[in-house]
């Protein structure tokens, strides 16, 4: 099964998702040790839960969310303001012949799954889901 990103689409190929990773966890690395000097990254705890590349290895996405979710656009604002220091810094680590451009976006994930679970609670939808279970046994197997 295909794994899709933010967007929706396909996730990409094998070296996409393994460049993604990598990055992921150099980024995760920089912010938990406080690598990146500036005062305002190194006061708030940043989760880095994916980055997705572009097929051509050109641009990264880091979905980033601050602890609680709280101040996540100055959390933005500072990735954004040490772009070059962050990206020089994962560069090294990987070894890579370019690095890719980066992008920080607040990671929706959790937004879209209290999203899903309250619509899951709707009675409607209760209603709906226990309809079709009732339905299903008709006896075409």
């Amino acid at each position: 099964m295909a794994r899709h990103s933010h967007s929706g689409g396909p996730s990409g190929s094998h070296r996409t998702l393994r460049v993604g990773e990598a990055i992921r966890r150099r980024l995760s690395e920089l912010l938990t040790r406080g690598e990146i000097h500036d005062p305002d990254l190194t006061s708030m705890t940043i989760t880095v839960g994916e980055v997705r590349i572009t097929p051509d290895l050109r641009t990264a996405t880091a979905y980033v969310l601050p602890l609680g979710g709280k101040d996540a656009e100055a959390a933005l604002e500072a990735l954004r303001r040490n772009k070059g220091e962050i990206r020089h810094q994962v560069g090294k680590a990987l070894g890579i012949k370019h690095t890719p451009d980066l992008r920080f976006a607040i990671d929706d994930t959790f937004d879209r799954m209290d999203a899903t679970r309250r619509l899951f609670d709707d009675e409607r939808v209760q209603r709906d889901i226990a309809s079709d279970d009732t339905s299903d046994g008709d006896g075409d197997a």
